[in-house]
């Protein structure tokens, strides 16, 4: 198999408290940080022993869990194995980052989320001068919230030129043109997150070359539809893989819609998908802010992205029929 594994175990305990997290968040107790240390030591050496397989995993915890030794010593262990391609987890960056010298660096790398007021700017932006000292892959970015378009401006001028800063339409927020341009100069992809892509009946990677794991190894094709494949453990869930339409009528989160074939971002994050890192440099055209990413966001299908610059990314029409409906 070449399978892209999105690991999300019990672990929901964090050491920030944004009011706009969307994830239910409690403080684990001492037996249910051992539950997690033990479901995610299970599915690393699960991973490690799937030898005759490739393998890319992205570690996708409700809580923080980098500030756990298990998830980086995960990200180390799986980070020098023949057979896996990538190992990347999202983060706040509130942790060391030291420890990653020990990891294969053309193997791992972070999604980091940067969350003013959780943590003062100048410790985030050494953190992430740190990464960039020991040649670490790393995305950063913000949630689009007005009170943090000044120091996602700020840091956008501290990172370097390579780094990707990314930008998240809040949940549940509408935003007037105006607000998406500003959001848009720091992010040229910005308005893919702003509004939800239809996706009923469309194909996706997911239950194919994309799968969703938790903590007792239940395989599901998304964290978002909750049908159950089978399971990793047992080995259950590959008969279960194929194409396979989506069932939802809409997805809005971008750990989502990257796998929709209808979009064209595996070329645009060729090589980087799971750390959310473009293969080159996003320019956009002129025109107004919601066709700027190059998806008619008002009516089927979806159009391929488009950029000016001659040496982006151009992806081509999807080459795969619309498939039917299944609950698997």
């Amino acid at each position: 198999m070449d399978l892209t594994i999105l690991y999300r175990g019990p672990l929901a305990s964090c050491d920030y408290d944004c009011p706009y997290c969307p994830f239910a968040k409690r403080r684990d107790s001492v037996e249910q940080l051992r539950a997690d240390r033990a479901a995610l030591e299970r599915f690393t050496a699960w991973a490690a022993g799937r030898t005759g397989d490739a393998l890319s995993v992205l570690f996708t915890p409700w809580g923080e869990g980098l500030v756990r030794s298990w998830y980086r010593r995960a990200l180390v262990e799986l980070s020098r194995l023949p057979h896996i391609r990538r190992v990347a987890i999202q983060t706040n960056l509130s942790g060391r980052t030291g420890w990653l010298a020990a990891a294969d660096r053309d193997k791992v790398a972070l999604w980091c989320t940067y969350h003013p007021g959780q943590t003062p700017y100048e410790r985030f932006l050494g953190r992430c001068r740190e990464l960039t000292a020991l040649g670490v892959r790393y995305s950063v970015g913000v949630v689009g919230i007005e009170e943090h378009l000044e120091e996602a401006r700020r840091l956008r001028s501290a990172l370097p030129s390579e780094v990707y800063l990314w930008v998240n339409a809040a949940e549940g927020h509408t935003y007037t043109d105006e607000e998406a341009d500003r959001w848009t100069a720091l992010d040229p992809l910005f308005p893919l997150s702003r509004f939800p892509h239809r996706s009923a009946g469309l194909p996706c990677r997911t239950g194919e070359s994309v799968i969703s794991v938790d903590g007792d190894g239940t395989v599901r094709r998304c964290h978002f539809v909750r049908a159950e494949l089978g399971n990793l453990y047992d080995g259950s869930f590959r008969k279960s893989l194929g194409p396979r339409g989506c069932p939802l009528d809409v997805c809005d989160c971008h750990i989502g819609y990257v796998h929709l074939e209808t979009l064209p971002l595996y070329d645009v994050f060729a090589g980087g998908v799971l750390e959310r890192i473009p293969a080159a440099p996003i320019r956009m055209p002129a025109g107004p802010t919601r066709e700027r990413a190059g998806v008619d966001v008002t009516g089927p299908p979806a159009r391929p992205l488009r950029t000016s610059a001659p040496d982006g990314p151009v992806a081509p029409e999807p080459v795969r029929r619309l498939l039917p409906l299944v609950s698997r």
